[in-house]
């Protein structure tokens, strides 16, 4: 049977229990049991021997038999139950209880993959309903064996059901799984250029998937390091070195796919090494891992998923800078995925134990979202000033199952080849891709070996303006696929300009109105204190409000045009008055008489330097340099400053930078802050249809128009 068959048959079982379980819920079923009946193959031929080997320890009484259990099973895992799926079902009286006690007969590690399943509330459900029998039997009748069903075609059964499960609960589209072709392409990335590395005699290998689901990524990477690249038997690519020795990491937060993932990979390797490597529990939150450092990192974290259930420790680590994982910064909580790029980051080994090769796949947020010295901003920095983004690869859309949005492959490595060092190369691939021939869920496109070939070709020639040919509407043009930039061209420094208040002021009986609704003067009614005191408080607010009103009437309703001016007739007036003006009141006053006026003198404060106005206030993006920067004496980089007087200062002459604002990190004016806006790079300006076509084609329209107006109305319309 071929997957699709397989997925078919496994899928048709829930005609069986649609009427007692919701959609939603059929991977509670569906899932322990393919993973119950996979180990029930696997463990088939020396199902006897293990049965013999525990009844004549049991004889000897030694109190711990896991290991040579697990000599005789031929795995790390074993069963010492009578039981198995044929025996099973000769009971059908006492299915249930039997059941029960045959999960209980797999060893310990085993049975810690099986109790993620909670699969005993599902077997008591399946009784009830007088359906266990009959889905158990439907199971047995598929041979689950490697030998039958590889580990690749298992996964991505595992992985097409996981789909449909999703699809019936409506998941978010940043739940989703990764398609194989997906999986191939960043695998080749992640590798290229280390074959040489690779090939080293006794070389042992490490790669590590902080979200690794059902472990795909993981074992496709193992494959196309010892066994190559293969494709519906198809050799796309030999392997590098089939005598490396991969150890294989992970971590998972959903208890189902962790539970895929480690049964999968208990059956695929006797010692049982790489399974114990795949811990159970939130990434962000409870690092399993921690301490430790790989050669290979690879990951697709879920998009646009919020970070709140991790948000107190993820924080507190943040607050621990270069000592946690994500003391570079942190995005905004409704996304979380730079954490985990930062988290792999963590794990990377130092260039001097050999240095580590990353890929991550994520949308476009985490390219651009965020301003100046946001969380996003900064981590994107402390990337590119670190010189660890070696490649971004912009990838079809509609590649997944559950959505059609743009994806971005970052390739990272803190050990650059020489010519690299300083630069990024951006890679188009958006239109490397073929139809398929039936679209899965979202997934109408997919990318052929070829085409990932061609990838990975791009990203080792490494040439700016390299070009492919690509068909688009109908038309075939040669495009730029590949633009290599330095580090520094996507920094920038955020600079605040100002520009001078001024204001005229006037006692006019409408600006004397306005006063009214200024907090300041309101407040003089408002009291804290309680009772007596409050209220004596209150009254005596009252009164002044009531000596403002008159003051102000009785100033001169000239126009002022200069605030200082002004002020000198307010103040004179008011100890005229024997009145003591308290500052909120005071704010007031000169806000509720004051307009802007371009004619008017400058406000200046008491210091004798021009108040910026709030409403004038504007930014610019100045690009980073690449070499030096020198400052002024006021802080000033050289380039901030040649920007300001070639763009700013011919049009508004009366403007000025404020200095206060200042980077957090090198204490120059201006807040550094970095984005990668990718499709800038690579537009191509598509010219207006000429306007004659245009025309021509509303004449049609009209003419359409006119001629089903006359069906309606009997041949009386008219153009």
């Amino acid at each position: 049977m071929q997957h699709s068959e397989i997925v078919s048959f496994l899928w048709g079982i829930a005609d069986l229990i649609r009427d007692t379980f919701k959609r939603g819920k059929y991977q509670d079923v569906i899932l322990p049991l393919i993973v119950l009946r996979r180990l029930d193959c696997v463990l088939a031929p020396t199902k006897s021997a293990v049965l013999a080997r525990c009844a004549e320890l049991k004889t000897r009484g030694l109190q711990d038999p896991d290991a040579q259990l697990r000599r005789v099973s031929g795995f790390a895992f074993y069963n010492t139950s009578p039981f198995d799926f044929e025996r099973l079902l000769a009971d059908p009286q006492n299915l249930a209880a039997n059941l029960r006690h045959y999960i209980a007969g797999f060893s310990p590690n085993m049975r810690e993959v099986l109790e993620r399943f909670d699969f005993d509330n599902t077997i008591s459900k399946l009784d009830e309903a007088n359906l266990l029998f009959q889905v158990l039997e439907r199971f047995k009748q598929v041979d689950l064996h490697p030998d039958k069903i590889d580990n690749p075609t298992m996964g991505t059964i595992f992985e097409e059901l996981i789909r449909k499960f999703n699809e019936a609960l409506n998941e978010n589209p940043g739940e989703h799984f990764t398609p194989r072709d997906v999986v191939h392409l960043m695998v080749e990335l992640m590798l290229a250029g280390d074959e040489q590395r690779i090939r080293r005699q006794g070389i042992v290998c490490t790669v590590y998937d902080p979200c690794c689901g059902s472990g795909g990524m993981l074992t496709i990477a193992k494959e196309h390091i010892t066994k190559g690249w293969r494709r519906n038997g198809e050799v796309i690519r030999g392997p590098i070195n089939p005598l490396a020795e991969i150890h294989l990491f992970g971590q998972e937060v959903n208890p189902e796919t962790w539970a895929v993932s480690k049964s999968d990979l208990f059956m695929k390797d006797p010692t049982g090494r790489d399974a114990d490597h795949i811990a159970y529990g939130s990434t962000l939150s409870n690092d399993k891992h921690a301490g430790r450092a790989f050669d290979y990192l690879i990951a697709n974290p879920p998009y646009g998923k919020d970070w709140k259930r991790d948000e107190e420790a993820v924080r507190t680590e943040h607050e621990r800078g270069a000592a946690g994982r994500f003391g570079p910064g942190l995005p905004r909580i409704s996304d979380g995925q730079l954490l985990f790029l930062l988290h792999m980051l963590a794990h990377a080994k130092s260039p001097k134990e050999g240095g580590s090769r990353i890929a991550i796949i994520m949308n476009g947020s985490p390219l651009f979202t965020g301003d100046a010295g946001s969380g996003e901003s900064e981590i994107r920095r402390h990337i590119l000033e670190h010189d660890l983004l070696e490649a971004l690869i912009a990838l079809p859309e509609q590649l997944f199952y559950n959505t059609g949005i743009a994806t971005y492959v970052w390739v990272l490595t803190n050990r650059k080849a020489p010519e690299r060092r300083g630069k990024v190369q951006l890679i188009d691939a958006s239109s490397f891709w073929a139809p398929m021939r039936k679209s899965l869920g979202d997934k109408r496109r997919e990318i052929p070996p070829e085409k990932a070939l061609d990838i990975v070709r791009l990203l080792a020639n490494f040439r700016d303006g390299e070009t492919r040919r690509i068909v688009k509407d109908g038309r075939e043009e040669e495009v730029v696929v590949s633009r290599i930039f330095p580090t520094t061209h996507f920094g920038y420094r955020k600079i605040t300009v100002e520009r001078p208040l001024k204001l005229n002021f006037q006692a006019s009986p409408e600006r004397i109105a306005r006063l009214e609704e200024e907090k300041g003067f309101q407040a003089l009614t408002q009291s804290k204190k309680k009772g007596a005191a409050g209220a004596k408080e209150e009254e005596e607010g009252r009164k002044l409000q009531e000596a403002i009103r008159a003051l102000l009437a009785g100033l001169p309703q000239t126009l002022f045009k200069d605030r200082a001016e002004f002020e000198r007739v307010l103040d004179a007036a008011a100890a005229r008055a024997g009145l003591k003006l308290p500052a909120p009141a005071r704010r007031a006053i000169l806000a509720a008489l004051a307009e802007r006026d371009e004619t008017a003198a400058i406000c200046r404060d008491t210091d004798n330097r021009p108040e910026p106005d709030p409403e004038l206030r504007d930014t610019e993006t100045v690009p980073l340099p690449v070499g030096d920067d020198p400052v002024d004496d006021d802080g000033v980089p050289a380039s901030v400053r040649a920007f300001f007087e070639r763009e700013v200062s011919p049009f508004v002459p009366d403007a000025w930078i404020d200095t206060t604002k200042r980077d957090h990190k090198d204490g120059r004016v201006g807040i550094i802050g970095y984005e990668i806006n990718f499709n800038r790079y690579f537009y191509r300006y598509t010219p207006p249809r000429p306007l004659e076509e245009i025309e021509a084609d509303i004449r049609a329209i009209e003419a359409d128009i006119v001629r089903m107006l006359a069906e309606v109305t009997g041949g009386h319309a008219s153009a």
